[in-house]
């Protein structure tokens, strides 16, 4: 759909049919071949017609050549496999077959294994047999068990069945998308926030990327030098001038900024976004001499310190970081940027993670203030209901205009509700959408004395949402929290008068958990889910993707400290029923036993 921004080859998913190996003269082997294949036939299709990259294109998934009844085909199947690119492996059978003769013994993939739930043949013993040998191996895989006995002849997918591969498959390709690429931090730590120390050690380690870091010093080094797209920067500030009015202007006229000196903003930021995209992915079309910039970092995630020694100086960054994690720009959709606020690593990766899980635009934000029933009330005179009122409050979510402009919930589906679509659906009646809903306004000049724009716009549609953070803890490592829940609804009355207790040139979006009510849970209210939350800032995706994101995780080998995913969609590899009948502490102990997936 899109030509991918990044060096490298997509992941590929390979499916593996195992069969029992006896030939002979029941033909054992032959009777077999057809339901086998089959078997993979449908998978395949499944992933090719629901799963895409992130550039909107279908996964690639092969087969291997025949089915695998003894260990000659598996080595086969894996050449064939190396030469393809695959990084995913799905192991189907309907029957009985030589567990450690067939199974996928590379270390480098993603594995699971699906075994046919009939009665003609003990496919469900085999499954059991090469987990319980893929454990013993240290080469963990996802096993897939369909609920309900199924005829031999039946080519259709179970819906447990079905839920589960594509489960295991959307997180698998959003881990192998990450190997090989980068992250990107213009700066370093920004005003003592940890999110934004890089743990380079980290992000080899469990993700299988690097970290690349530039001065912010190189964005002015390129605008002083002419090392940009001329008549890209031409295009994208017209397109601006366009389409991004400006609002009010909050700060004391004696330091408001004149006419001219904005008009001299607005260009200096617009530029500042065509050269951080050239940062991230390079540019062929830079000026002759310009060949050592021209080839870009291969970053698929970044952040920007901005704060202080930037923003005390020049305009803030707060223009490129909503506009490049948005799905849209002067180009139309295209496929988002992750562009983490104050460099926040930490919080740029989470959203990286959702990105890839869902292709849809990601916010980045202040966990800012919770706001009970009473206080509320008391300070508005309303009395909050729905989903709010179900969690007894609801948490602002607020930073300083590096929210994607999707957030704003004013794209609907065919039935009228507020969506963030994936960018390739996105049409120019969404983006328009969008940008009428937003504002531009003049930074605030106690945070940002060197000016620039905020994005401001008021998240007015109830939608399903996930939010996460992830975390290092020393002596423990990384761990994940997930909160699913919905974005709120609030009259504007109300939101005005709780807005303006804060900053009111900044996008507003109220966020409800789904809570439990149950005494010592980080889920009783919202405010235990904020007092339980591990920093200061959140990533949030649309849809309730929570049960993804544990598959992932496990991937990963990142344990979940805290999430409110139902328990019947939890889906880890068979290895984790072995440490232990408590699913979190099993989840702790065995990303612990298997270690990060890349260091050896």
């Amino acid at each position: 759909m899109a030509k991918s921004r990044l060096i490298g080859d997509y992941p590929v998913i390979g499916i593996r049919p195992t069969i029992d190996g006896r030939r002979g003269v029941l033909k054992v082997r032959e009777s077999l071949e057809e339901q086998t294949m089959n078997m993979a036939k449908s998978a395949a299709k499944l992933f090719e017609d629901n799963l895409r990259y992130s550039n909107g294109d279908p996964v690639k998934v092969v087969i291997a050549d025949t089915t695998i009844g003894r260990v000659a085909e598996a080595a086969a199947c894996q050449a064939k496999f190396e030469k393809e690119g695959v990084a995913i492996t799905l192991t189907v059978t309907p029957c009985w077959c030589y567990g450690s003769e067939t199974m996928d013994m590379d270390r480098n993939t993603i594995k699971a294994v699906w075994g046919f739930n009939g009665t003609e043949r003990p496919g469900a013993v085999y499954l059991a047999s090469v987990l319980a040998t893929h454990a013993q191996k240290g080469l963990p895989a996802f096993g897939i068990y369909g609920h309900e006995v199924c005829e031999a002849d039946d080519t259709s997918i179970p819906a447990d069945v079905e839920e589960k591969l594509l489960r295991f498959g959307r997180a698998a390709v959003a881990v192998a998308t990450m190997r090989g690429k980068s992250y990107l931090q213009i700066g370093s730590v920004t005003m003592g926030i940890g999110g934004s120390i890089m743990d380079q050690d980290f992000i080899e380690s469990y993700l299988g990327m690097r970290v690349e870091s530039i001065d912010e010093v190189e964005i002015i080094r390129r605008m002083s030098e002419n090392i940009y797209d001329e008549e890209e920067y031409q295009k994208a500030l017209k397109w601006t001038k366009e389409n991004c009015p400006e609002g009010f202007d909050k700060n004391p006229e004696f330091i408001q900024k004149s006419p001219e000196q904005k008009e001299k903003d607005w260009e200096f930021i617009v530029k500042m976004m065509c050269i951080i995209k050239d940062l991230y992915n390079g540019n062929p079309n830079l000026p002759e001499g310009c060949e050592e910039e021209a080839v870009g970092h291969n970053a698929i995630v970044g952040g920007f310190q901005g704060q202080r020694q930037w923003t005390d100086f020049y305009p803030n960054c707060d223009f490129p970081e909503a506009m490049l994690n948005t799905s849209f720009d002067w180009n139309g959709p295209r496929e988002t940027y992750v562009l983490a606020t104050e460099n926040d690593a930490l919080n740029g990766l989470g959203m990286l993670f959702m990105k890839l899980l869902t292709n849809r635009a990601q916010m980045f934000a202040d966990v800012r203030t919770y706001w009970s029933a009473s206080a509320c009330k008391r300070a508005t005179g309303y009395e909050i209901t729905g989903k709010a009122k179900e969690a007894d409050g609801f948490i602002h979510l607020i930073n300083s205009g590096a929210c994607c402009l999707d957030a704003c919930g004013e794209v609907k589906d065919e039935n009228g509700n507020g969506v963030i679509k994936p960018w390739y659906e996105m049409t120019e009646e969404d983006m328009q959408a969008c940008l009428k809903a937003t504002t531009w306004n003049a930074a605030d000049n106690g945070y940002f004395r060197g000016g620039g724009y905020s994005s401001r716009f008021l998240t007015r549609a109830e939608m399903p949402a996930t939010m996460i953070r992830l975390n290092l803890v020393k002596g423990l490592g990384p761990v994940l929290q997930i909160a699913e829940g919905w974005t709120v609804n609030l009259p504007d009355e109300v939101s005005d008068i709780l807005w303006k207790r804060t900053d009111y040139t900044w996008p507003c979006t109220w966020f409800s958990p789904r809570c439990d009510g149950k005494e010592g849970s980080p889920f009783k209210t919202a405010y235990d889910v904020m007092n339980n939350w591990g920093a200061n800032h959140g990533a949030i995706s649309y849809g309730h993707i929570g049960a993804d994101l544990i598959t992932m995780c496990s991937m990963l080998r990142i344990p979940v400290c805290m999430h409110n995913v139902p328990e019947e969609k939890i889906f880890r590899p068979a290895a984790w029923n072995a440490f232990g009948m408590d699913k979190e502490g099993a989840d702790y102990r065995a990303c612990k036993n298997f270690g990060p997936f890349y260091k050896k």
